[in-house]
């Protein structure tokens, strides 16, 4: 079941990995269905009629920076889970792969904010003085996604670590 469950996941994240840049490349080019879903996703107190098309490929830019990060967590998490589905459990790839997947996922969650507070700098930048909008949302949410990759950290760590003194207590034999 477990071996089942692992090629779901390694087919799932390759999915991601496809249609993710094809998406991006597609709101490249049709910038009106990206502002649009922009829009509805920012729940910001911006003036959107005043906002000329530099800004919104700005922020098609940050917003694909951001994504990118998760995309290559979920490269290294489609590697690991793609391990597991041949049956290599407790390797040192296997461990590494899932330390750089949860230091990918610590380094979103700290983005998220960060992203928000620009992407509402960016989209209020031609507004009049004393009308430009900074934004910073931080929710429970994001908590828990930081809770969640420090823990996968340490258990990666742990296993990179427990797979290290196997192979030390190997070459003693």
């Amino acid at each position: 079941m477990s071996r089942y469950c692992s090629m779901l996941i390694a087919w799932g994240c390759m999915l991601l990995l496809v249609i993710a840049p094809a998406a991006s490349i597609y709101y490249l080019f049709d910038l009106g269905s990206f502002a649009h879903l922009a829009t509805q996703s920012l729940n910001l107190p911006i003036q959107w009629q005043s906002v000329v098309s530099w800004q919104w490929y700005g922020l098609w830019g940050i917003t694909v920076l951001y994504l990118g990060v998760g995309l290559v967590g979920l490269h290294y998490l489609r590697r690991a889970f793609s391990n597991f589905a041949r049956g290599e459990l407790f390797t040192l790839d296997n461990s590494r792969y899932l330390r750089v997947f949860a230091v990918l996922l610590l380094t979103q969650a700290v983005l998220k904010p960060l992203h928000f507070a620009l992407a509402s700098l960016l989209l209020s930048w031609n507004h009049p003085p004393g009308q430009k909008v900074l934004s910073i949302a931080l929710g429970s949410t994001e908590v828990k996604v930081l809770v969640l990759a420090m823990i996968l950290w340490v258990m990666s760590d742990l296993l990179v670590k427990g797979c290290q003194l196997d192979d030390e207590n190997k070459q003693f034999v």
